[in-house]
């Protein structure tokens, strides 16, 4: 600096995050109910550390029927929308997700649902 040959040294450090999703209720029991019948909740997918939009994408489960017939009884809808969004205090808007469940046969399911998001984390 300055023609000064003194020799400086600069440390830097930071922690990466990756981004992540959490959800409110974790985990989801619907109620039975009679054939052909629609159940349906809400929860909240709360996004963290994102640094960009980023848009959420699911994973429907397949169910297989006694008789070994597949179906998929789960739909999900977004009623704001499926963008992760940065505010401007930089954090990341909740998305509410409606889950619902209708099927015509007899079915009883444990499984899972991924939630996805444009980078496939």
């Amino acid at each position: 600096l300055n023609d000064n040959p003194s020799h400086y040294k600069i440390t830097l450090s930071g922690t990466v995050k990756s981004p992540k999703l959490n959800f409110d209720p974790p985990f989801l029991m619907l109620m039975p109910v009679p054939l052909d019948v629609k159940t349906e909740t809400a929860i909240n997918i709360i996004p963290q550390d994102y640094l960009r939009q980023s848009q959420i994408q699911v994973e429907l489960p397949e169910v297989e029927l006694e008789d070994g017939d597949r179906i998929y009884p789960f739909s999900v809808q977004f009623p704001e929308g499926q963008d992760i969004v940065l505010s401007s205090d930089s954090t990341n808007k909740e998305l509410i997700c409606h889950i619902s469940f209708r099927s015509s046969r007899p079915v009883s399911f444990l499984g899972s649902m991924f939630f996805i998001d444009e980078e496939g984390n």
